[in-house]
């Protein structure tokens, strides 16, 4: 830094030799503020930030001496040569416009991507919103202008012809310049230097001849960077830094290290996507004999396609590439003119931004872009529900309300003596009320935790199927939603399926609580559209008692020819007996064929409403299924399919907002 002081105040005697010791001293002294003022821009200090120290402005020496009061009046005026009033509050970008609705859509994109994404991927994003804000608070009347290249390359040279005037140091020894050092065609542009932290002793002013060629430079600001190879590291963040912040750059080569790796690999490929703002100057073609320089350019032209950056050639849009000499003067006339098109477009910082977000978006493809439709469909919803309604049991429930259904109709139609004879060996048989309390046990561990498994199968294989194709975050978010929705599934499924048995029309009750009729006691039945999640499908809801199956119509007219059978049997019985012991007259046909009529109609009264009652009883029981399967669809999409959708809903929402940030894109990414 001591250097580069020394450096400055030499130029400023130089160039103003009527100036005695107060002046030197007065430079001095404005050295050490700059110093100060440059370690408070780097720390972030709000005054330095503004310029509002003594060479905040164009202030340097060399400049207030040629000002003088000039210059202090338009400050009292709050417009002076440099100040920030006027064209420092112009947006450079017309409001509306592509560029101003890329920035709100990734603006939306982050905001809406933060509770998914880690700030490190959002970072450069963040980093890109910040610097569009800050450019839109500064003047569209200035382009920004960085020299870039390496050693030797001869851009100090360069930057000095495009000026008229020496302004940076050249020579043998490297690094020559060891700070950025700006130079401004016009007025106006103290914010954008104070943007870039160049203090006011390294801010200078062209030597303008009047030409066409100077004119059509106005606005410019250019800026001769450091060495991005040097073996100094804070050169090197320093080029790192103000490329950032540039609104365009030239990168000057030479013939002998424009194919450099370090140039390529570090800086042109990645900044392939900013071609439309990147000039690639050969210098030095007057060291190439003959047809060399044609040649040293064509390979460079080979070497920037391969690098991915587009050059503009036959009017396409794209990367400028031309060859000079700074020391000789050859080429700069052409050289100029190109820069001055560019700096009149007052594009630069809109195609800048443009590429930036570009560039962010390409980062981001990875974490919006998915593989494939990814989405819940009908498919997947329905293999859900039916594992759900494996897992609670809804097949055996039906099945068990079909049994139930027939069971009722074969006690309501069938003889008296046949259901006299079950009850008798249901009663005879040994243990047989300890397993019909065991039947109606809770479900044993083992199947508890089956149960609990298929219910946790079904909601992974649900979240694999909506996460499939995702990236990484949102099918992460996916499955989280399913897994936690699915806590406490398997008992929300038991209490929907008891609420599914309440349903019937019959009327539900608890593990103890007064039936249909009279008396209370502990429920027995198994009931029609019930199951338990963590228990067997025997059609009863956990610790309650299922529905009564309803009657059929057509049960009183059986039951009415079912006892009309028993009486045709007992009176014919009787009748016999009455002839056996001669009470009555003997005729033993007739009393028999009534006899044989009531034995032989029970049974088939019996058999023909088992028959008939097969297909209500189907019914019944694919009702009671259907209901214990909606039951369970229900709470499944509660809890599982609607988190679950709302998170697809927001990626969709998110890649929308992506859609719209790639749509106006300039670099093809």
């Amino acid at each position: 830094m001591t250097a580069v002081t020394d450096q400055d105040q030499d130029h400023g005697q130089d160039q103003n030799p009527g100036q005695g010791p107060e002046g030197g001293e007065a430079d001095e002294r404005g050295a050490r503020e700059d110093d100060r003022a440059q370690e408070g821009l780097e720390k972030g200090s709000p005054r330095a930030v503004k310029g509002e120290g003594r060479h905040g402005r164009w202030d340097d020496g060399l400049i207030a001496r040629r000002a003088g009061a000039a210059s202090e009046e338009a400050d009292d005026a709050g417009d002076g040569p440099d100040g920030d009033a006027g064209p420092q509050g112009e947006a450079y970008a017309p409001s509306g416009g592509p560029l101003t609705q890329r920035l709100d859509s990734l603006r939306d994109l982050v905001g809406l991507s933060r509770a998914r994404l880690d700030r490190e991927t959002l970072t450069e994003a963040g980093r890109v919103l910040d610097e569009a804000a800050a450019r839109q608070r500064l003047s569209l009347r200035h382009t920004v202008v960085a020299v870039a290249g390496a050693t030797g390359s001869g851009k100090s040279t360069l930057f000095n012809s495009l000026a008229g005037a020496q302004i940076s140091d050249t020579g043998l020894r490297r690094p020559m310049t060891a700070s950025p050092i700006a130079c401004s065609w016009t007025d106006g542009a103290a914010g954008l230097l104070d943007r870039l932290a160049i203090p006011g002793r390294l801010r200078r002013r062209p030597q303008q001849g009047g030409s066409e060629a100077d004119a059509a430079l106005q606005g410019l600001v250019l800026i001769d960077l450091p060495d991005h190879d040097s073996a100094a590291s804070g050169h090197r963040d320093q080029v790192d830094r103000v490329l950032a912040l540039v609104d365009a750059v030239i990168w000057v080569v030479d013939p002998e290290k424009y194919a450099d790796a370090a140039l390529h690999e570090r800086y042109l490929r990645p900044l392939a996507g900013h071609a439309e703002v990147t000039f690639v100057v050969l210098n030095q073609i007057d060291r190439l004999p003959g047809e060399a320089a044609d040649l040293v350019l064509d390979d460079l032209r080979r070497l920037l396609d391969e690098d991915g950056m587009a050059l503009g050639e036959h009017g396409e849009p794209g990367a400028t590439v031309t060859s000079v000499s700074a020391l000789t003067g050859d080429g700069m006339p052409e050289l100029r003119e190109m820069l001055g098109r560019f700096v009149q477009e007052r594009t630069a910082a809109a195609r800048r931004l443009s590429a930036d977000v570009d560039a962010a978006a390409a980062q981001l493809r990875p974490v919006y872009v998915a593989e494939g439709r990814p989405g819940l469909g009908e498919l997947a919803r329905e293999e859900f529900t039916d594992r759900l309604a494996e897992a609670v049991g809804a097949a055996a429930a039906g099945q068990a309300a079909e049994r139930e259904w027939r069971r009722n109709a074969g006690r309501a139609c069938g003889t008296p003596w046949l259901r006299l004879w079950r009850w008798y060996e249901s009663t005879r048989q040994l243990g047989g009320l300890d397993r019909m309390a065991q039947a109606l046990a809770p479900a044993p561990p083992e199947e508890e935790i089956t149960a609990r498994q298929r219910v946790e199968q079904a909601v992974r294989a649900v979240a694999d199927d909506a996460s499939a194709g995702l990236p990484g975050p949102w099918a992460q978010a996916v499955r989280e939603a399913a897994v936690n929705g699915a806590k406490g599934l398997p008992e929300a499924l038991d209490e929907l399926a008891q609420n599914a048995s309440a349903g019937g029309r019959g009327r539900p009750t608890g593990g103890k609580g007064k039936g249909k009729g009279k008396g209370k006691g502990k429920g027995t039945g198994t009931g029609p559209g019930t199951g338990s999640a963590t228990g067997r499908g025997t059609g009863m809801p956990l610790g309650g008692r299922a529905a009564k199956p309803p009657r059929a119509a057509w049960w009183p007219a059986a039951v009415l020819v079912q006892a009309t059978m028993t009486l045709l049997q007992i009176f014919g019985g009787l009748w016999l007996l009455g002839q056996i012991i001669g009470v009555l007259e003997p005729g033993l046909v007739t009393p028999a064929l009534v006899m044989l009529a009531g034995i032989i109609g029970g049974p088939l009264v019996e058999w023909s409403c088992a028959a008939a009652a097969r297909g209500p009883a189907r019914r019944y029981g694919q009702e009671a299924e259907r209901r214990l399967r909606d039951a369970a669809a229900g709470c499944g999409r509660a809890r599982v399919l609607d988190p679950v959708s709302a998170e697809l809903a927001r990626y969709r929402e998110v890649r929308e907002r992506y859609v719209a940030v790639t749509e106006f894109s300039t670099t093809g990414r």
